[in-house]
């Protein structure tokens, strides 16, 4: 029998370590579809018009509506992302001021942040863009290289 080294005993540890939080993890996530109190989850009996998730990038009925205005003087308009517009965290929404995108990203609460005002959540994102234009106080909004 070979001797039991450090080596694998913290790896055999790590091991069971992950395997049971993966255990916990799948039960908290099945008692949690079954709890009436959460029924944003998809496939629950009693909200069957929520059946279908639409994913991370997919529009869905709580998509924000499209606005196109001049606020303090710049165009600020919002609208779906088409296929090109850099869309993993703004949800499928793509926000412009003067034309140019400004970058977004919709947390998990529901709020937007920019990288303009990245600490300052606001509730939709034609608040996210007047926000940007308060804070850039007349300074061009430069391009945002998306990777």
């Amino acid at each position: 029998m070979p001797e039991l080294s450090r080596r694998r005993a913290l790896t055999a540890a790590a091991a069971l370590a992950t395997a049971a939080g993966v255990t916990t993890v799948t039960a908290l996530t099945a008692s949690a579809s079954e709890d009436p109190r959460h029924p944003q989850h998809a496939g629950h009996p009693e909200h069957p018009e929520r059946s279908e998730h639409t994913g991370h990038s997919g529009h869905d009925q709580h998509a924000p509506a499209s606005f196109d205005e001049v606020y303090k003087g710049r165009l600020i308009q919002g609208r779906p992302a088409a296929g090109g517009a850099h869309q993993h965290h703004g949800g499928g929404y793509a926000v412009f001021v003067d034309d140019i995108e400004l970058h977004v990203m919709r947390n998990a609460d529901g709020s937007w942040i920019s990288v303009v005002s990245h600490y300052d959540p606001v509730p939709t994102p034609r608040a996210v863009a007047r926000a940007a234009v308060d804070e850039l106080q007349g300074a061009a909004l430069l391009p945002f290289p998306a990777n």
